[in-house]
C-alpha cells in the first residue's frame, strides 16, 4: 500500500510556508510544503540582507551550475545586510521572454527553498504554485525538480499544461507553453540549459495534486489531463485566493455568497480513481476523520500552521494576531475586489495596521514586482504588461477599463511585507495585507497556556489526535518510513 500522508501542508502567500516550515512538517511524516510565489524575490532580499545564518549560501553552493551561484552572489549578496532603512535592490520584472537574469533568479530561488526543505530528512516536501501567475513557474519549478521536489500542487486556476511540463522538466527538454493573453496568444518557453548547460541524468518527475473547487473540473482534468495523480478540494472557507461563486455573483455584506452550486460531489471525484484531500476548514482531529470517512486521503491545513512559530511571518503581526485569536476580536472578510486576480481574497482584519481601511491612505497604487501582472495584446500587435493594482492613470492608458481598478489592492508587495521583506520607501515599510482562512478565529484550541507561540509540530499532534507524546513520536517514525504520495 503506497503512503498518502492524511495531512498536507498548505502552501501560502509569499514564503509563509517557507522552507523552515515545510521542513518542520515534513519531519513528522506530513506533507511539508514551501510557497512557490515570488520566491526569485524572496531569495534577492534575504541575500541582501545579509544571509545571516548562512542558509541560503549553504542551499546556494551546492545548485550544480556553480557559476550562476557566484552571478547571484555578486549581484544580491550584501555582507551584514543593508540595514533597516535602505531599500531594496529590485529584480528584473518576467516577461514572456525574460532576461537570463530573471531565469537564473527563479531557477535558483526554486532550487534553494526546496533544497533547504528537503535537508537533513526523507520526508516529503512539496512546492505549490498560483496558475495565475504563469511567466516564472518553469524556471522555477524546474529548479525545484532539480532539488529533489517529491510533489507539486497549482491552483488558482485551471493547471491542465502543468503534467507535461513536468515531463519535459525532468528530462532537460525545452518546454513552450500557451500564454493567457487579453485580447489574444502568447506562447511562453524556457530552456531549461539556457540556466544548466550540461544538465546530465534525467531527475525524478514529481507528484501533481491539481488544486480545484468544483466536480466538473476534477473530471475534466482527470480524463483529459494525463499526468494528474491527485486533488486537493478547496472549499470557499480556505485562506488565500477562492475560487468565485459559480453563476451569478451575490454578494452578503460585501462578501460573495456561496452556496450548494459550489459544493464538490465527493462521491464522483472518488470514482475518478485517484486520491484527494479536502482544504477550508479542516484543521480538526474529527474533520480529518470525517473526510476519511468520505474517501479523501486525507486533508490540507493552511491556518493552523501559517501562524505557529516556524511560519516565515513576521513575528511581531503573528504575536499581535494571536493575541486578538485569544480575545476574539479577529475578523475575516472576503473581499471580492481585493485581488488584481479577480479571483475573492481573504484579508485579516486586525483593528489597526491590518485593516485595509485603515492602511487604504498609506498604500500607494504602484506595480514594481509585477507577478500578477497580465500580458496583453497592443495596438502595434504586441505584447504589454498591467496590472489593476497599479495607478488608475496607467492602467487606462494601457487599454485596461478603469471599472477593474476599484478596490484592488497590490497584494504583491501587501503580503511581502507580512513575512518582514516589504519594501522600505524613503525609510517608511511597507503597510502589509494579512490573508487567512475561517478557521483563523478557531486557533485559541492551539494555545494551551499563557503563551502565544505554538509548533507545527503541536498542529501534526492535534490534528492526529495523539494522546501522548510517545504515541505521537511512534505515529512520526511510521509514517516516516514510508514517504510516498501518489495511485
Amino acid at each position: 500500500m503506497i503512503h498518502r500522508p492524511p495531512i498536507i501542508q498548505g502552501g501560502m502567500g509569499v514564503a509563509v510556508s517557507g522552507w523552515q516550515l515545510a521542513k518542520a512538517v515534513s519531519r513528522t511524516g506530513q506533507l511539508g510544503v514551501v510557497s512557490g510565489t515570488a520566491i526569485d524575490m524572496v531569495l534577492a532580499r534575504r541575500l541582501q540582507l545579509g544571509d545571516p545564518d548562512g542558509d541560503v549560501r549553504r542551499a546556494m553552493a551546492a545548485f550544480p551550475e556553480p557559476a550562476v551561484a557566484e552571478r547571484l552572489l555578486s549581484q544580491y549578496f550584501v555582507d551584514g545586510g543593508i540595514g533597516d532603512e535602505r531599500a531594496f535592490k529590485a529584480i528584473p520584472m518576467f516577461t514572456a521572454e525574460p532576461h537570463r537574469k530573471s531565469l537564473e533568479l527563479s531557477t535558483m530561488a526554486g532550487f534553494v527553498e526546496v533544497w533547504l526543505a528537503k535537508e537533513g530528512h526523507d520526508g516529503l516536501v512539496g512546492i505549490n504554485f498560483l496558475e495565475k501567475i504563469q511567466m516564472p513557474t518553469p524556471s522555477t519549478l524546474y529548479g525545484a525538480v532539480l532539488a529533489g521536489v517529491d510533489v507539486v500542487l497549482v491552483g488558482a486556476g485551471i493547471p491542465r499544461e502543468i503534467p507535461r511540463l513536468l515531463d519535459s522538466l525532468a528530462e532537460h527538454e525545452p518546454v513552450a507553453l500557451p500564454l493567457h493573453v487579453y485580447g489574444g496568444e502568447g506562447v511562453l518557453a524556457f530552456d531549461p540549459r539556457s540556466v544548466f548547460p550540461e544538465p546530465g541524468a534525467p531527475l525524478a518527475r514529481p507528484m501533481f495534486l491539481a488544486i480545484i473547487a468544483s466536480t466538473a473540473l476534477a473530471i475534466s482534468l482527470a480524463r483529459k489531463t494525463p499526468g494528474v495523480d491527485g486533488f486537493v478540494i478547496e472549499g470557499p472557507t480556505a485562506g488565500g485566493h477562492n475560487a468565485p461563486p459559480r453563476g451569478a455573483v451575490e454578494l452578503v455584506d460585501g462578501e460573495p455568497l456561496y452556496g450548494p452550486r459550489d459544493e464538490v460531489d465527493l462521491q464522483k471525484v472518488g470514482e475518478l480513481g485517484l486520491p484527494f484531500w479536502l482544504a477550508g476548514g479542516q484543521a480538526t482531529p474529527e474533520r480529518l476523520r470525517e473526510a476519511q470517512r468520505a474517501g479523501a486521503a486525507g486533508i490540507q491545513v493552511g491556518t493552523a500552521f501559517a501562524f505557529c512559530q516556524e511560519s516565515g511571518l513576521d513575528p511581531v503581526l503573528r504575536s499581535r494576531v494571536l493575541h486578538e485569536v485569544r480575545a476574539q476580536r479577529i475578523t475575516i472578510f472576503t473581499d471580492p475586489l481585493a485581488s488584481p486576480t479577480g479571483f475573492p481574497f481573504k484579508v485579516v482584519g486586525l483593528g489597526g495596521t491590518l485593516s485595509e481601511d485603515d492602511v487604504a491612505d498609506a498604500r500607494e497604487r504602484r506595480c514594481d514586482l509585477g507577478y500578477l501582472r497580465v500580458p496583453y495584446t497592443t495596438a502595434d500587435d504586441r505584447l504589454g504588461y498591467r496590472c489593476s493594482a497599479e495607478p488608475v492613470e496607467d492602467y487606462v492608458r494601457k487599454g485596461g477599463d478603469i471599472a477593474d481598478t476599484v478596490g484592488r489592492k497590490c497584494i504583491c508587495n501587501g503580503l511581502t511585507a507580512t513575512i518582514g521583506l516589504g519594501q522600505r520607501r524613503q525609510g517608511v515599510p511597507e503597510p502589509p495585507i494579512m490573508t487567512a482562512g475561517n478557521d483563523l478565529i478557531e486557533l485559541g484550541r492551539l494555545l494551551t497556556d499563557d503563551r502565544l507561540v505554538y509548533s507545527a509540530l503541536d498542529v501534526v499532534g492535534y490534528l492526529l489526535d495523539e494522546p501522548n507524546a510517545e504515541g505521537a513520536q511512534a505515529a512520526r517514525d511510521d509514517q516516516a518510513a514510508a514517504p510516498t504520495v501518489g495511485t
